[in-house]
């Protein structure tokens, strides 16, 4: 049957729309915040064909430097804006077999962390995942943090050949250590100072929806939690060792009182 070129074109556009949507609806995000009990962490997720592929647990601090007129008029000076990621922000996110991102974004885009993750093979053929990527977009003309910004406009802060978070394929990262990156500004070179805390993080091979895989912890942790135990090992062994002492100078006695005591008095064996 003979369909009009017009009509054959508009059935195209909109099969394609429809496609798209569809690709659209099959990913999403999840923003489950309010299941933590912390008020500083943000908890997002990922989904893909209604199963979690990506899931992120911390709480983020910013310090970003921005310029403002000094006094007089001329000069410049800079200031911090220190502020938090909030708990409300909004998602989205992508997951491919090797490489996934989380897009994070509030106050009406003026706001917008990207972090970036990738898959590699190390040495031995051990797979890992990793930080491949993170970028801050922020806005200086917005008032909450910015105050009196010199020239506001929005500036776009990336890191350079980034490899953070290194785990083990199929785990999730877990660290309550602060972990702190340094991201490169449009804004004349400055320096944006990104820091992450009570983290669990994991991008790819998710087994269970909504459910972190098996943890693995930085070695921050492990070194904070070796030196808190280490005290109580020593304590244990020193006291061990007491108690092996004690019993040893106990039984020690107890031999010595049941062996008979001969007389030092030479005088002595002579009546005997």
């Amino acid at each position: 049957m003979w369909i009009p070129h017009k009509l054959r074109h508009t059935a195209l556009t909109y099969i394609s729309v429809l496609a798209l949507s569809v690709v659209l609806a099959e990913q999403e995000g999840e923003n489950l915040s309010g299941l933590s009990n912390n008020p500083d962490k943000a908890i997002f997720a990922v989904r893909e064909n209604g199963t979690t592929c990506l899931m992120v647990e911390f709480a983020v601090k910013f310090l970003v430097p921005y310029d403002v007129l000094a006094l007089n008029g001329i000069d410049l000076i800079t200031e911090q804006a220190s502020f938090t990621l909030p708990r409300g922000a909004e998602i989205e996110g992508k997951c491919e077999s090797t490489e996934s991102e989380i897009h994070i974004t509030w106050k009406n885009n003026a706001y917008i962390l990207r972090i970036y993750f990738s898959k590699e093979f190390r040495d031995k053929g051990i797979e890992v995942w990793k930080i491949s990527k993170v970028q801050f977009v922020y806005d200086t003309s917005e008032t909450s943090h910015f105050i009196n910004a010199y020239n506001p406009g929005k500036h776009t802060a990336s890191t350079h050949r980034l490899s953070a978070l290194v785990t083990p394929a199929g785990r999730s990262y877990v660290c309550t250590a602060q972990q702190t990156l340094t991201l490169i500004s449009s804004d004349h070179q400055k320096g944006i100072t990104v820091s992450m805390y009570d983290i669990q993080i994991q991008p790819f091979d998710i087994a269970s929806d909504f459910m972190f895989s098996e943890p693995y912890k930085c070695i921050t942790d492990q070194r904070e939690r070796l030196e808190e135990t280490l005290p109580l090992i020593l304590g244990l062994i020193l006291g061990l060792i007491i108690v092996i002492i004690l019993t040893i100078y106990h039984f020690h006695l107890k031999l010595t009182a049941a062996q008979p005591q001969l007389p030092r008095d030479r005088s002595m064996y002579k009546n005997m």
